[in-house]
């Protein structure tokens, strides 16, 4: 089996899960933040949309150097506009996790902010920790500003305190 195809179901799961999320958004509480420090919903929500596409950009090239003059975060303004993007990333990182061959998942890929290297690693490990687990970190994170705010959480891993355990994917 090939590294593609070991990684599409759990990105495939992953996203499913991510889209049943961000599907719940409250548009008339995007402003809220549980404390000071904290990202609003609508800029986390966005941040999980954006973080996305990484799988493409790591995947098509060698690194990203992100710098606050080219790099425009995506804040929600809306369901419809959080959900398009989020569509559109899925759809090319899926691409390219696809037509990925085991080569191209073993080549170092580095991120850099301001030039300065936070990391190089494998891509494969890179979709992983920086695109996979990381778009989960901040989906949880989101399920708490949902609690706070009364929006019902989904089930994700099975039943959460407002619903069943969604059915499994065909």
């Amino acid at each position: 089996m090939s590294i593609a195809q070991s990684l599409l179901p759990e990105f495939d799961h992953e996203m499913a899960n991510t889209r049943r999320t961000l599907e719940r958004i409250p548009e008339n509480k995007l402003d809220f933040a549980p404390d000071p420090k904290s990202m609003p919903l609508g800029r986390l929500a966005g941040h999980i949309a954006e973080m996305v596409g990484w799988g493409a950009t790591t995947m098509q090239t060698d690194s990203l150097n992100l710098t606050p003059e080219e790099f425009k975060p995506l804040v929600a303004a809306s369901r419809q506009q959080l959900l398009s993007e989020f569509d559109k990333n899925v759809a090319a990182a899926r691409q390219a996790i696809e037509s990925g061959s085991d080569a191209d998942y073993m080549k170092p890929w580095t991120l850099s902010f301001q030039g300065n290297v936070i990391f190089t690693m494998p891509r494969v490990a890179v979709l992983r920790s920086m695109m996979m687990n990381h778009v989960i970190h901040h989906r949880a994170q989101l399920t708490v500003y949902y609690r706070m705010t009364g929006v019902p959480v989904p089930s994700l891993y099975g039943p959460s305190a407002d619903e069943q355990a969604a059915p499994a994917a065909a």
